[in-house]
């Protein structure tokens, strides 16, 4: 038997299990492709209910820390009431079923239609907040979904999926607008769903990412996160310090929005790391620095073992033994290079900040693109400044899907109640990062457009009119 057959045929039981999946789905789907506008609110009501409701809630990010290890709970059910919350406050009103646009002027009539199957490939971060969201976009749209939890995150994404069909029954829908795979995950299981599913979207690990833009379906990936925030001379330094610590700790720093390094302009350096110290940060001395980066990095990559992990965990873990360090809300570590030999410019999901001391604001754009180089292009980076120059040149020149303006970017970049990006927990980081889209995921990414062309009064040009100027200019 040879290699290939071997694969064949141990893939074939996950083939089957996806394929009942995927028919039950479709039975379903089938369903709500007829819902009205109205039904279609309240289905995905039903589904935002079934996370918002506190007890559960609580419940809930209790079983994702209890199960993964990562994050906290209190910071869990934050993240759940949140996200869900926001998400449904840009869902009203919003139009996804029938007509939901008439242009006059170029004779075209929108109609929103359903994509079918819905594959969410969920990480274990976020195993609560990250398939409510998918699931609740889906449904808006009338789309069924069927998720791939990761093992850590199994038990959770299960309970959700039970207080979700209890919702879905109140209303009356399908339950199987809403299913999983069976444990356990496998690596088969996830990529059959992946290619048996009519759309892939894909929150998570590098690797999946990967797998999802390989399945032969139409793919939402996200690219790896990596923020670096800029401070510059013209800065408010407490307000920076406040936001920038309050958000690198929530959760643990499980979010890829958290903030990695900090680049500060030399002339308020020692101003800013005053206001970190003030806020719980404490910054390292070189041995220390040298001991913790032997744990967190062993062999040069990131080590699970502190991911999502208190302070005072990782000290445990790496043996610092300085009292002030275990009592830190966040370890500072000082930092000039970026790349492969300097580890601590990468992403850590960890409270852990890394500084960089910038000579001025050309330097600090460059140090911030050798970190990008390196780790996070095209995700998002951040900036407080009063200088509109300084912040324009990064929205025209660095590699990033979004410039985040004098605010905490774990709560920012996913959309927040006063900013105007999307609630989503999913950022597109475009080619730049290897993603097919640059926006936050949100529900138009869960929709077909068909579109009917009327005719209209023609609007041909003269080869004149197109190239006359040109050919003018250039005497031809």
């Amino acid at each position: 038997m040879t290699a290939r057959s071997q694969v064949a045929i141990e893939a074939a039981p996950a083939r089957a299990a996806v394929a009942e999946l995927i028919r039950r789905a479709r039975a379903a789907q089938s369903v709500a492709a007829r819902y009205s506008q109205a039904q279609l609110d309240e289905v995905a009501t039903a589904a935002a209910w079934a996370i918002m409701e506190p007890a559960r809630n609580r419940l809930l990010a209790e079983l994702a820390v209890q199960d993964t290890g990562l994050g906290n709970v209190a910071d869990k059910i934050v993240k759940n009431h949140r996200k869900t919350l926001g998400l449904m406050r840009d869902l009203t009103d919003a139009k996804t079923t029938g007509v939901i646009a008439e242009h006059a002027d170029t004779g075209i009539t929108e109609i929103a239609r359903p994509v079918g199957v819905v594959a969410a490939v969920v990480p274990s971060t976020n195993p609560g907040a990250t398939p409510a969201n998918n699931i609740i976009n889906a449904l808006k749209c009338g789309n069924a979904v069927i998720l791939s939890p990761s093992p850590k995150g199994y038990t959770t994404s299960a309970r959700l999926l039970e207080y979700i069909h209890a919702e879905l029954k109140r209303v009356g829908a399908p339950a199987d607008l809403v299913q999983m795979l069976a444990a356990p995950v496998t690596k088969e299981s996830s990529t059959e769903l992946m290619q048996q599913a009519d759309l892939v979207v894909v929150t998570g690990s590098r690797a999946n990412v990967r797998a999802g833009y390989s399945s032969g379906k139409p793919a939402l990936g996200v690219g790896a996160g990596n923020v670096a925030v800029i401070v510059d001379d013209s800065a408010d330094i407490d307000d920076a310090a406040a936001k920038i610590m309050t958000s690198k700790t929530f959760d643990n720093a499980t979010s890829c929005s958290s903030e990695n390094s900090v680049i500060v302009h030399a002339k308020v350096y020692d101003a800013m790391l005053a206001a970190l110290a003030r806020q719980g940060g404490v910054l390292l001395t070189a041995a220390e620095k040298a001991t913790l980066q032997k744990t967190m990095f062993p062999g040069g990559h990131l080590s699970s073992t502190v991911t999502a992990q208190a302070v005072s965990r990782i000290c445990a873990i790496a043996g610092l033994t300085r009292p002030a360090l275990a009592a830190a809300k966040c370890l500072l570590v000082e930092e000039t290079g970026a790349g492969p030999d300097c580890p601590y410019s990468g992403e850590k999901l960890s409270p852990v900040l890394t500084v960089y001391r910038a000579q001025n604001f050309d330097h600090a754009f460059d140090t911030l693109r050798s970190i990008y180089a390196y780790m996070g292009n095209g995700h998002s980076c951040g900036i407080y400044s009063e200088n509109d120059t300084n912040i324009r040149r990064l929205g025209l020149e660095m590699t990033v899907c979004r410039v985040i303006v004098k605010q905490a970017h774990t709560f920012a970049t996913g959309g927040s109640f006063d900013n105007g990006l999307p609630f989503s927990l999913s950022m597109g980081c475009g080619t730049w990062g290897g993603n097919s889209f640059s926006e936050n995921l949100h529900y138009k990414h869960f929709l077909n457009i068909t579109r009917i062309v009327r005719t209209i009064p023609a609007r041909e040009p003269s080869p004149d009119d197109i190239f006359g100027a040109y050919k003018k200019r250039y005497k031809i």
